[in-house]
């Protein structure tokens, strides 16, 4: 990353704090340019480029780089960045706030645990680990859905509008006994739409990733029977895609 847009996105990242600054590497004309670019996402701990502006970093030349800040932190990569580098297929430049430390990470395969791994909206939540436990433990290649913080409160309804296109069916939940590993549980925690999903691991056990939490394992039973809506069953008509 070139000392002159190092510098750009250094006044970037002053400007926004305490939020995350966020922008693009861009090869226009052959030289590497920063792209200062708006960040949609909710709250001071994360970044969503506005998609207007990656659309216009993309027709002014090559994407070679995402770069945003950490207010407040040290540069070090968060679980979240690796996961988001690894999808983003480039390098990421990351400055520490306001210590003006960086950090460049490259995809290389880095793949957040099942347990304990971090909670980021949209990255690393419950519908990610869901995802990440059926490629890993099935060969099912789950679609994602763009979403963003506390979309339960804003009138959507991600998980019942998309379960059955996904590949999941609802099954008959009068008696646990009949459950099986990989089955679903649709949950309803604080939230006037089912906006929480969990994975049955057998023997009682869920995985699942609560907002704010480390993932974990927990015992199926208590609060989460009680706020459980929906137990769903990936069909077998359905092939991996």
């Amino acid at each position: 990353m070139l000392a002159e847009n190092k510098a750009l996105a250094l006044e970037h990242a002053r400007a926004e704090y305490p939020r995350e600054a966020c922008g693009l590497l861009v090869i226009r004309k052959g030289r590497e340019v920063y792209a200062r670019c708006r960040n949609i996402g909710v709250g001071t701990d994360q970044f969503v480029i506005h998609p207007e502006d990656y659309a216009a970093a993309d027709t002014q030349g090559e994407i070679v780089g995402v770069v945003h800040s950490h207010p407040g932190t040290s540069p070090e990569p968060s679980q979240a960045d690796r996961v988001a580098c690894e999808a983003s297929g480039l390098p990421w430049h990351i400055v520490g706030i306001p210590s003006e430390d960086w950090i460049r990470i490259e995809p290389t395969g880095f793949v957040a645990p099942l347990v304990g791994r971090e909670w980021s909206h949209g990255v690393l939540d419950c519908y990610s680990l869901v995802r990440d436990w059926f490629r890993s433990e099935r060969g099912v290649l789950l679609p994602n859905f763009a979403r963003f913080d506390d979309w339960w409160k804003r009138g959507e309804n991600h998980y019942l509008d998309n379960f059955a296109q996904v590949g999941f069916e609802v099954i008959n939940s009068a008696d646990l006994r009949n459950l099986q590993p990989g089955d679903c549980f649709l949950m309803q925690v604080a939230s006037p739409v089912p906006n929480h999903a969990a994975v049955y691991l057998g023997d009682g056990l869920i995985l699942h990733h609560l907002q704010g939490r480390l993932s974990s394992r927990d015992v199926y039973g208590g609060y989460w029977q009680k706020v459980t809506t929906h137990v769903l069953r990936y069909g077998h008509s359905h092939s991996s895609r």
